[in-house]
């Protein structure tokens, strides 16, 4: 075997391995889930929600002031309570009511974490909504980088349920997971790899009508702001906020709150 033969063979053998490892171990690069609980913030409550599949998850609910909406938060995959509530701190300021979802397998919470999961953990917050009184109509549903596949998922949820909620907000969201990872696993076959999905712009696809604001920093080299663009295409009217040089953490960024909250604070006028 000449050495030209033996190079590519050792490349393909290489090539296998990293591919079967990323199969093998995609929930680990996906779900980087901080096992740290986080302290109870101040101005929250602590709140149990139960899952259809038995599970019992810790998360933080602030109830909103006389007359104000609320929001249903959903963090991204490296996030904790703790970092969802400074994410939303200029919101509850406002007195808006805020339900800081925590996932299955995050925060000290039981179970592993999963697309499938995910939407249960998202059902079993809006059912603790329900079950204390908030209707749907007076929610703002809010999902940050793969928060926004659970936020999707809920809005529609809600929407073909005959109850819409009052406006859906992406932050930092990507069409979908495959087109995301795509971008920087170019040189794997991601399509057929990937157990997860999150089809964002083919959920988003199912409800035009309903208010939507997206926001994405140019500087995002997790998930390139293209993805966002394209979102925001999707609805006519759809707003899209561009955030010059910020990147993957603007959820954090007070002017990305602040700009939230006047779009909410927008929406409640028009009402």
């Amino acid at each position: 075997m000449t050495t030209a033969l033996r190079f590519i063979g050792f490349a393909a053998l290489a090539y296998a391995l990293v591919v079967a490892a990323l199969f093998l171990f995609q929930s680990r690069f996906i779900y980087p889930a901080p096992n740290r609980i986080a302290p109870l913030t101040p101005g929250y409550e602590e709140v149990t929600l139960e899952t259809d599949d038995g599970l019992r998850l810790r998360a933080f609910y602030r109830a909103p002031s006389p007359g104000a909406p609320s929001v249903l938060y959903f963090h991204g995959n490296g996030g904790t309570l703790e970092g969802a509530s400074v994410s939303n701190g200029a919101l509850a300021a406002a007195g808006l009511g805020v339900l800081l979802v925590e996932y299955r397998g995050y925060g000290g919470n039981p179970g592993e974490p999963s697309e499938e999961g995910f939407y249960r953990d998202a059902d079993a917050a809006l059912a603790w909504l329900s079950e204390h009184g908030q209707s749907p109509s007076e929610l703002y549903v809010i999902g940050n980088s793969i928060g926004g596949g659970v936020a999707t998922y809920t809005a529609l949820k809600l929407v073909e349920a005959g109850s819409p909620p009052a406006g859906l907000v992406l932050i930092a969201p990507f069409t979908s997971l495959t087109d995301a990872a795509s971008d920087s696993l170019w040189w794997a076959p991601v399509g057929a790899l990937l157990r997860e999905r999150y089809e964002n712009a083919e959920r988003l696809e199912k409800f035009s009508d309903l208010p939507v604001l997206i926001q994405h920093g140019t500087a995002d080299r997790v998930i390139d702001d293209s993805h966002g663009r394209a979102l925001a295409q999707i609805g006519a009217g759809w707003q899209f906020q561009s955030f010059e040089g910020s990147g993957h953490a603007l959820s954090f960024e007070r002017r990305s709150q602040e700009a939230r909250l006047i779009w909410v604070l927008g929406q409640e006028a028009e009402r």
